[in-house]
Formats: C-alpha cells, sequence, structure tokens
C-alpha cells in the first residue's frame, strides 16, 4: 500500500512535469513563427542599429560633402549619438558631436576593430556608407552591447538535440529524485491513516502518535474516534456479559417455576379429593403470574430500550397520588406490617403524568426496600418542590448500598452484592428510571452502607398556580 501510493504520486509528478516542457516547447515555436511574420517598429531609443542604418535620410551629399539636416541634429541629440563622415581614403571629413579623443583617419582594420569592439566606453558603433561617403555612428548607451560570433547550424543542431536529450534525461532524474522524497513525505502520513482506518475496521483500537503538519488534525481524529470505539467496545463486552448473566438468571427464575407447574400438574392427576387439587391449581396459577410477571418486565424493557413507551398522560396531583399509592400499598396483607410512612409540606404539587407507570415507578423501588432489608424496615415517601420542579424521595434505614455500586444501580440486568434475595429480573431500577426520563424527570441515589438509601426523583410540575402551605408546618401522614 505504501509502494503503491509513493509510485502514484511520482508517475503523476512526472506526467505534469512532461507536460510542462511539451507546452513550454510549443510556447517558444509558437512564438518564434508569430515573431518572424509581425511588422515591428522601432524608434531611435530602443533599436540603436535601425538608428544607425536609416542616419543615411538625415544628411544630404552637395559637392562630395555631407550636408546635415536639422532633423539629423535633433535625431543625434535624442539619440545620445555622434556622427563622422569619411572620404574614400578614410579621412574624417566632417564630424558633429563627436568626442575629441576619437582619430581623424581611419583605415580599414581600424573600421573593422572599431565595428567588433568598443570605441569608447559605454558607446556601440555602427558604419554604414552613402555614395561615396562613409559615415560612423557612435550611440551612448550601457545596456546596448555587441557580440560578434560565428555559427555552423549544422553542428549547433546536432549539439543542441545532443544536449537537449542530456537535459531531458537529468531532469527526468531530478524530478523523479524530488517527486520521491517530496511524496514520501505526503504518502507516509496516509499510509498511518490508511493503517489506523484498517485497524479500526478490524476492532483493534489503538492510538497514534499525533505529528505537527497538514494530517494533524486528522490524526487527532482519528484518535478521539478510537478511543471512543474502544470505550464503547468495553461498554458493550461488559453488557454482553451482564446480559448473558441476566438470560442465566431468567432462565433459572423461569425454569423454576415451569417445574413447579409441570410437578403440580402431574400430581393432580392423582389427587384423591378436590381440595387437593384446587390447592394444587392456586400453586400452579401463583408459578404462571410469576412467569407473566418475568415476561412483562422483558417486554417493558425492550420497549423502554427502543423509547417504544406510550404514555397516557393527565394532569395530576402528586401529593394526594402518592399518599393513596401508599394507603393501596398497606392494604395488601403482606405488606401492613411494614413501617411505611408519608411526608409533605404541600397540599397540591400538579405534574402531568401517565398513572399506570409512574406508580409502576414507585412501587419499583419501595418493593427493593422491602425485598433487600429486613423486616424492620422503615421506608418514608416524601414530596416537595426543588428548583421549580416536583420533587419526591423514598427513603430507607435499610442496609444501603457501597459507593461503587451507586453508578451501576441503574443498569439492566445489574443486581447488588448487598441484596439478600435474587428472585428478581434485575430490571426493576432499570425499568423505573426509563419511565421516570420518560417523562422528563430524573432520578439518582444517594446511600450510606449500613444506613439506608434514598431515592431522589424530580418531574417537571404543570398545570398549577399555587402551593398551600398547612399552617406553615410539615403536613405529616404516618401509616405505620
Amino acid at each position: 500500500m505504501k509502494w503503491r501510493l509513493t509510485g502514484r504520486f511520482l508517475l503523476s509528478v512526472v506526467i505534469i512535469v512532461i507536460i510542462v516542457l511539451i507546452a513550454n516547447v510549443i510556447i517558444l515555436l509558437a512564438t518564434a513563427i508569430i515573431t518572424s511574420k509581425k511588422d515591428f517598429t522601432y524608434n531611435a531609443k530602443n533599436t540603436p542599429e535601425h538608428f544607425a542604418r536609416n542616419f543615411e535620410h538625415q544628411f544630404e551629399i552637395i559637392d562630395s560633402l555631407p550636408v546635415l539636416t536639422k532633423e539629423g541634429l535633433d535625431a543625434l541629440q535624442q539619440a545620445d549619438a555622434y556622427v563622422q563622415f569619411l572620404n574614400t581614403n578614410g579621412d574624417v571629413i566632417e564630424s558633429v558631436y563627436a568626442p575629441e579623443e576619437l582619430p581623424s583617419h581611419y583605415a580599414p582594420i581600424d573600421l573593422v576593430s572599431m565595428y567588433k569592439y568598443e570605441q569608447l566606453p559605454n558607446v556601440t558603433s555602427y558604419v554604414y556608407a552613402k555614395e561615396d561617403i562613409s559615415y560612423i555612428i557612435g550611440i551612448k548607451d550601457p545596456d546596448t552591447f555587441r557580440y560578434i560570433a560565428t555559427f555552423n547550424f549544422k553542428q549547433i543542431l546536432e549539439l543542441i538535440s545532443q544536449y537537449a536529450l542530456y537535459m531531458l534525461i537529468v531532469d527526468i532524474l531530478i524530478t523523479i529524485l524530488i517527486a520521491f522524497f517530496f511524496g514520501r513525505s505526503l504518502t507516509k502520513p496516509l499510509t498511518q491513516i490508511l493503517n489506523q482506518i484498517q485497524y479500526l475496521k478490524n476492532r483493534k483500537f489503538t492510538t497514534m502518535p499525533t505529528k505537527k503538519g497538514l494530517y494533524s488534525e486528522v490524526f487527532q481524529n482519528l484518535n478521539a474516534v478510537s478511543e471512543e470505539l474502544a470505550a464503547h467496545e468495553q461498554e458493550r463486552l461488559r453488557l454482553e456479559v451482564m446480559r448473558e448473566e441476566w438470560i442465566g438468571n431468567i432462565s433459572h427464575d423461569m425454569k423454576t417455576p415451569l417445574a413447579s407447574i409441570r410437578g403440580y400438574a402431574e400430581i393432580m392427576q392423582e389427587a384423591d379429593t378436590l381440595a387437593e387439587m384446587i390447592t394444587y391449581a392456586q400453586v400452579i396459577e401463583k408459578q404462571s403470574l410469576h412467569m407473566g410477571e418475568l415476561l412483562d418486565d422483558l417486554n417493558l424493557t425492550m420497549r423502554l430500550r427502543n423509547q417504544q413507551l406510550p404514555l397516557q398522560l393527565q394532569t395530576t396531583n402528586i401529593v394526594s397520588f402518592s399518599r393513596e399509592l401508599l394507603i393501596e400499598l398497606l392494604n395488601e396483607p403482606r405488606f401492613e406490617s411494614y413501617d411505611l410512612q408519608f411526608d409533605t409540606q404541600f397540599e397540591e404539587i400538579r405534574c402531568t403524568i401517565d398513572h399506570h407507570f409512574i406508580k409502576r415507578a414507585l412501587l419499583n423501588f419501595i418493593y427493593n426496600a422491602i425485598r433487600h432489608n429486613d423486616d424492620n424496615i422503615s421506608i418514608i415517601l416524601q414530596t416537595s418542590i426543588k428548583d421549580n420542579e416536583a420533587y419526591l424521595t423514598i427513603t430507607d434505614n435499610g442496609k444501603g448500598i457501597a459507593e461503587d455500586e451507586l453508578t451501576h444501580i441503574f443498569e439492566r440486568y445489574y443486581r447488588g452484592t448487598n441484596t439478600a434475595h435474587t428472585t428478581g429480573t434485575g430490571l426493576g431500577t432499570a425499568i423505573a428510571r426509563d419511565i421516570i426520563e420518560a417523562h422528563g424527570g430524573k432520578v439518582w441515589l444517594t446511600s450510606t452502607l449500613n444506613k439506608g438509601i434514598t431515592v431522589h426523583i424530580t418531574l417537571p410540575k404543570r398545570g398549577w398556580d399555587k402551593t398551600l402551605l398547612i399552617n406553615e408546618k410539615p403536613l405529616n401522614f404516618y401509616m405505620a
């Protein structure tokens, strides 16, 4: 993977360089063709040779002597130039603006030497003739110089083609070398990123060292994703273990009533009296009801988990609702001996709730307090207002829960280590928590080991205008 990425990048760079070279050659050829066909117009300042070649139109020859026109004088001044006129013997017969150090006679070799080399510093000389008069034009221009060279075009073409091939090979080698190191610096982090993605795909949640550069944010995000997935994986494994334990417990709990139902059904077939059959039928009914409760808890858990709980909401006075719940509980023979108390400071606190499910949630907490403590347990259900919300607490003075278990108590399938009974499904507190949250409320626990547990519940208040205090004293309702 690493070398494949590097190779692709290298190939793309080489192709780009070749395309650029071809484009440059095409542009160069097109420019040369267009330039050769274009008619340029030059002026005296930027084309000294054109000025010197056409200077013959700036003077006339009268009686074998040159006569400079006014336009010629102006042109010499504008071009910062001078002129010397020579006869056929090379003698200077006339000069205009010529420096004094210039010779008054020129031999043919002098003219050749002057044409090839500078006669004066920063002065370029040009030699032309008109009829029998030769003239030397000198233009002062430090930016203009003359270089005389001899060319053999055949040799030049061979040399250019040979060196062009060498240069092309060298350019390609240099391009490949630069592209290799540059591509490696780019593709190395990409390779690490792809490897990390492959690790995540294979559920290997490792982190990479974050490096500064173009991909630093990508590395950080991948590490964050890896850590998040690792946390989810640990949570999933933990829940899987708890789910397996819960399924084992449910299977065990289901087998027990099933065995009783089967056993008593077989005994009923051999019963001698109707009274015996009724007794066995009652046991079968009790066990079947227990199995129904297990299945109902499982079904409700799944509906809560998938947020498919149908709520029949009603505006309700939570104070009277809680009081009636305790009264109803005490009317059951199995709970009449327990110390159950109701405490409130308010006569009315209205909330919009589903009576069935809120009752189920409150009873779950009360049943837990009764089930996991001794018979002399004391339980207080209190209603009040906190932060403009209905606030309920269920407090007992039982065994309590260790601090490290409080964070797990609302998890599905969880059973605390301090529970004396294990006949429940392990879903009660999770169901109660989900019901309260479905109403827009919150629930949490506080506990001190060997001193008891307090369940804190808040529910949004709706549809009420005032709070009544009874003689500014708590309204207590004891049911013990």
